[in-house]
């Protein structure tokens, strides 16, 4: 299957599965990616996501133009290639990529629309379409820019230039570099603790982030304000509330 999906307890992990081809995203894997964020999104008992990619060599080289850019040229207005959380699909439940090695393309653009990214030591990162004459479709021209500083992301999408892990650590596009033998547990480390406290509060909060981003900041703080009272009125915020108070560890339950 080109992109597997499984779930551990609260946390849902999506493995892009063709490590033959660095993980290149097919329409098929595309297609399930659409369909399993959709079910991550939708099962309350799954509270963070975590993306890796099959091997020790690729987190995802991109698409697989030989498949995508033909459909992409005869279904120009199709939400084929979009409705996931790259564009089309607004997920408020956190999603961690575990960066397995090289994400250039559209594998970068998918490490983006996470919200923490950790990389093992031999990770790359590229965005170097301009190379072949194209450009970034997939929302890096507007996530680079969100994410680290200008001129940084300048170099990476006009100049196509590949970082490091250590060069995207430096300039905050990541959050971690461990050995490739610790990304996983690293990862699964991340969404532990995420899961400890209320999936409710931790997807307003997520939420709040996230289209604050692209509000002047009395509109985002009204949003917060908004998000707030209602996370204020759950069972949750009840206990959190409780087990403060009676210092013990709070029993969360999404309600």
């Amino acid at each position: 299957m080109d992109l597997e999906y499984e779930k551990r307890g609260h946390i849902a992990v999506f493995t892009l599965n063709r490590p033959e081809v660095m993980n290149a995203q097919s329409l098929e894997m595309l297609r399930r990616m659409r369909e399993t964020m959709e079910d991550f999104r939708d099962d309350p008992d799954l509270w963070v996501g975590i993306i890796t990619g099959a091997g020790d060599k690729a987190f995802s080289a991109g698409l697989d133009i030989k498949e995508t850019l033909p459909y992409a040229r005869e279904h120009k207005n199709d939400e084929y290639l979009e409705r996931t959380i790259i564009r089309g699909l607004e997920i408020w439940k956190p999603f961690i990529a575990a960066v397995n090695g090289l994400a250039y393309g559209g594998g970068c653009e998918l490490a983006l629309a996470c919200d923490l990214r950790i990389a093992s030591e031999n990770a790359r990162f590229a965005q170097a379409e301009v190379r072949v004459g194209a450009m970034a479709g997939g929302g890096a021209t507007q996530r680079l820019v969100r994410l680290i500083p200008r001129c940084k992301a300048a170099e990476i999408l006009l100049m196509g230039k590949i970082i490091d892990a250590e060069e995207a650590y430096r300039i905050g596009l990541i959050n971690e570099v461990v050995p490739q033998d610790d990304l996983m547990s690293k990862a699964m480390e991340y969404a532990e603790t995420i899961c400890q406290w209320s999936p409710l509060a931790v997807s307003a909060t997520k939420e709040a982030m996230t289209r604050g981003a692209d509000m002047n900041l009395n509109d985002g703080l009204r949003l917060e304000r908004l998000l707030f009272c209602q996370i204020s009125g759950t069972e949750d915020f009840e206990e959190g509330t409780a087990a403060f108070r009676e210092k013990r560890k709070p029993q969360f339950k999404g309600r």
